[in-house]
């Protein structure tokens, strides 16, 4: 039987333990599934007492033949999207500012920006869409992208913070070293990295500023839920609700799970990256640029043999 020290292979109590609990597991997933389908399957009960058929029924899923039903939900999708890429856009164009203001040297620049992007981070994005919507009269559009953009973009200007801050000092200073000014240094070594190191967080970040678009509904604005949920039912009928609500459902599931498929070989690739450069570095050496500035800078430093 073989071990190590950060693990033990199990004895016969441990495995037959490990069995009986993978069996009731099993058991409770099955009877949770099959309550589902029987609570689908049974017959509706209408608050005035009518009975309407099941859930399950296929005349509840007869209007899927429909063109026009696919059209709609197409309109939905396109408004959504088109929110979530302005939004995205906005979210890491302020999540730069805000990075570089906490990031800053100057205090007066510093303590305004973590005071602001604290302020957006604890107020809901909702209500953000609200208050641009009443006090700037924006539209339910922009409104939205607003909100979404500004909350998102304090997220991902802490994470790209963080990553700027765990960079080895040796970073800055050899940028520094060949001449560059302590801008440039931010904007050509720290920066790059810092993004590259974060952009799986950011990625997921995105997915959820995705799934926030949803919060469009309440202010009238047509993405996916409002179209299916609200337009749609009130043309087919409220025995489809069921049936747009699974479509909608299905639409969002997908498109977040191929942006959770694109964070995952983001950050495949990032890690493979970093372990396919060159020889380990310690921590502080600096990481020059190029051959040629780092031998002007050495022969700088160093004077002359």
């Amino acid at each position: 039987m073989s071990s190590s020290v950060l693990y033990d292979a199990p004895g016969p109590k441990a495995r037959r333990l490990s069995r009986i609990i993978s069996v009731i597991g099993v058991v409770l997933i099955l009877g949770l599934v099959a309550w589902v389908v029987t609570a689908l399957a049974a017959p509706r009960v209408s608050i005035n007492g009518n009975v309407q058929p099941s859930l399950l029924d296929p005349s509840r899923w007869d209007i899927f033949s429909d063109v026009q039903l696919w059209l709609g939900v197409g309109e939905g999708v396109r408004a959504t999207l088109a929110m979530f890429v302005a939004g995205a856009i906005g979210a890491l164009l302020i999540g730069l500012l805000f990075c570089f203001g906490r990031i800053s040297n100057t205090r007066w620049i510093r303590v305004p920006v973590s005071i602001l992007l604290e302020f957006f981070r604890g107020i809901p994005v909702l209500l953000l869409m609200l208050f641009t919507l009443l006090v700037f009269s924006t539209g339910s559009y922009w409104a939205g992208v607003i909100g979404l953009a500004v909350y998102n973009g304090a997220i991902i200007g802490e994470a790209l913070r963080a990553g700027v801050n765990s960079l080895p000092k040796g970073q800055r200073e050899s940028g520094l070293a060949i001449g560059l000014t302590p801008l440039q240094t931010r904007l050509k070594i720290e920066f790059p990295q810092a993004f590259r190191q974060m952009l799986p967080i950011i990625i997921a970040q995105l997915v959820v500023l995705l799934k926030d678009t949803s919060l469009a509904y309440v202010i009238a604005y047509p993405e996916l839920l409002r179209r299916t949920m609200n337009y749609l039912v009130n043309y087919y009928g409220e025995s489809y609700r069921f049936s747009l609500f699974v479509i909608t459902l299905a639409i969002y599931l997908g498109i977040n799970l191929l942006l959770s498929w694109v964070a995952r070989i983001v950050a495949r690739r990032t890690a493979g990256g970093r372990k396919r450069k060159g020889p380990r570095k310690t921590v502080g050496e600096p990481v020059l640029l190029d051959p040629d500035a780092g031998a002007t800078a050495g022969g700088g430093l160093g004077g002359s043999r």
